[in-house]
């Protein structure tokens, strides 16, 4: 795939699985290898990144991304996007506030044969604990 497909790829697993929270998306972008470095998913796998997206949707139902900017260099795509949500369901044992938060994340994926098969993360969980009154 070129380099403009592979972020392509990328923008289309944010849309479909994070911003519409089709779940069944996981299957279609993430590679049933997939080791994911972030450290969110546990065990960081597929079946662990399905974990943190079930919790996570639940927490903040009406969680959207958007895509600030991409960059890609061979089997990379480095996305720097904006997470907006309200939070409406307990995460990591902080019970619902109705807060509104806003937050940064960056990603990287490796993609090979069209699917997702690495992902790394940093987002700044940090701010969205501050905004929730948490830390």
């Amino acid at each position: 795939m070129s380099l403009e497909q592979n972020k392509a790829l990328v923008r289309q697993f944010v849309e479909e699985m994070q911003n519409q929270h089709d779940l069944t998306a996981l299957d279609r972008f993430f590679s049933q290898d997939l080791v994911d470095y972030a450290g969110f998913a546990h065990p960081p796998t597929l079946a662990g990144a399905r974990e943190f997206f079930i919790m996570f949707f639940a927490a903040f139902p009406d969680v959207h991304f958007t895509i600030h900017r991409q960059v890609a260099e061979g089997d990379k795509v480095v996305t720097h996007k904006t997470c907006r949500a309200t939070h409406q369901g307990a995460l990591w044992g902080i019970p619902a506030t109705g807060k509104s938060v806003t937050f940064d994340v960056i990603d990287i994926f490796t993609v090979a044969n069209g699917q997702l098969t690495e992902h790394w993360a940093v987002a700044d969980f940090l701010s969205m604990m501050q905004q929730l009154g948490a830390a």
